[in-house]
């Protein structure tokens, strides 16, 4: 396999110094023939998310399909002006000068896609690089495998082979691709392999995008539309792949005399999503295989957890489901609050003082995403000054991923890097500055010999003072 990957990477090299990416018409051509697969294979997409991971027809079209066809639609529609090249000022120190930024593509790129949300977060950072005008392979996850056949079938018959290449398989052959040299590499996935991912770009300088997750917190104050925000917590935790997101609220922190409220509301909202036998529900995603159904297991059967569960616990081993659960006053020592929970599992943490719900999150690594449900105002405005994470959400959750106009993406331990919409075209593109210039307006002051008078005016133009330049040029 490592030969067949050095030889693929050498393929696509020269296909890539051909020019070939680099035109606006071929970059159209895949970003139409990726928008086919996405319409005409939508029944075939969903089959095979509903065979990795249980998903629901409705969310498998919302939060994968749909989302693909925005992105091909948004590129063919802004792909003209994001090509062209950004004229930018000069100043006196160059004059007579003008000046552009150009957006030129790095080059080959891999992406290194995960599998909770295999389609969108394969597809999206390959649209993104055809868009750049880069060559590009993609390993999807060998996690979900019905997802990764499918999408490396039907890229291979729309897409352009030569340019754009599907490699499968699990860690030995992600292992032969990261020794190769690439001039991008984007990674979704845990920090531990995002860890290696970088480890193994630094040998060639590659630069990286690393979209990790983390502990994502929710603060829910009291002075709320307490049902609306537990319908959106639902919606951002259960709803979204089983809590299989890695900007799922991670867990909840409420003042004590709040908690046993947005405990009941919570409940009374789970039972009208999905019923009173969670568990059964088909509106419920699956957890993705049995290896992680026990790492939940694992941490729901702590010592320390196991007796604070006030909803759900439910457990289906046979099908791998579990029903939606919240624990109430996790120990901040308890695996559940220092792993993160990647399920649909949710601790809710109580605090004498809303305030102090901010101080716990900051004393903590920087989440992918943190959110606030409030309507005091200083306290939101605290909460987006002080909390460093990806993103934030105001009295919603996970919702800012669907505005192509803010970027998506880490920090710190959450990653680094971002895209979606013209953050997209711009992580995949080097902004390659070019300053033009005639024959004419030479200034003998740059040159040696070097004399008094000639710095006296340079320093003159160099801070932009027309006098001292005149002064200067008269010897005085």
């Amino acid at each position: 396999m490592a030969v067949c990957v050095e030889t693929e990477a050498a393929e696509l090299r020269g296909v890539y110094n051909s020019g070939k990416t680099r035109t606006y018409e071929w970059r159209v051509s895949q970003l139409k023939a990726m928008l086919k697969i996405a319409i005409h294979h939508e029944k075939e997409l969903i089959e095979a998310l509903n065979s990795d991971l249980g998903k629901h027809e409705h969310e498998a079209f919302l939060h994968e399909i749909a989302a693909v066809r925005s992105a091909c639609r948004m590129a063919l529609k802004q792909l003209h002006r994001w090509m062209k090249p950004e004229k930018v000022k000069t100043s006196m120190t160059t004059f007579p000068s003008s000046a552009e930024i150009v957006s030129e593509p790095f080059g080959v790129v891999l992406v290194i896609s995960t599998w909770n949300y295999p389609i969108l977060l394969s597809l999206e950072p390959v649209i993104a690089a055809i868009s750049a005008g880069n060559a590009v392979v993609l390993k999807p996850s060998e996690v979900a495998s019905a997802t990764s056949s499918t999408m490396s079938k039907l890229l291979g018959q729309y897409m352009d082979v030569s340019a754009v290449k599907v490699v499968e398989g699990g860690i030995q052959e992600t292992s032969a691709l990261l020794v190769q040299k690439w001039d991008k590499i984007f990674y979704t996935g845990n920090s531990k392999v995002g860890r290696v991912v970088l480890a193994a770009a630094a040998k060639h300088l590659t630069p990286v995008i690393l979209e990790l997750g983390g502990k994502c917190p929710a603060i829910v104050d009291s002075d709320i539309n307490l049902t609306v925000a537990a319908r959106r917590i639902i919606s951002g935790k259960w709803g979204c792949n089983s809590g299989q997101t890695y900007v799922s609220p991670d867990y909840i922190i409420t003042k004590k005399d709040y908690a046993a409220k947005l405990v009941d509301a919570l409940s009374s909202e789970l039972e009208k999503f999905y019923g009173k036998d969670p568990v059964n529900s088909k509106d419920m995603s699956k957890i993705i295989n049995s290896r992680h159904f026990e790492r939940l297991s694992k941490l729901l059967d702590e010592e320390k957890v196991s007796g604070k569960i006030v909803i759900g616990g439910q457990r289906d081993k046979a099908n791998l489901k579990i029903a939606p659960t919240v624990i109430l006053d996790a120990p901040e020592d308890s695996l559940i609050m220092n792993e993160e929970i990647f399920g649909p599992l949710l601790p809710i943490i109580t605090v004498n003082n809303i305030k102090d719900g901010i101080n716990l999150i900051t004393s903590k690594e920087k989440p992918l995403a943190a959110y606030i449900f409030t309507n005091d105002k200083k306290l939101k405005e605290e909460f987006v000054q002080r909390v460093s994470a990806g993103g934030i959400g105001v009295n919603e959750v996970t919702l800012h991923l669907a505005e192509d106009t803010l970027p998506f993406g880490g920090v710190g331990e959450s990653g680094m890097g971002s895209y979606h919409g013209k953050f997209s075209f711009d992580a995949f593109s080097h902004k390659k500055p070019v300053l033009y210039r005639g024959f004419n307006g030479e200034i003998s002051a740059r040159y040696p010999p070097y004399t008094p008078r000639k710095l006296k005016f340079l320093k003159a133009v160099l801070s932009g003072d027309i006098i001292g330049i005149i002064r200067a040029l008269l010897g005085w």
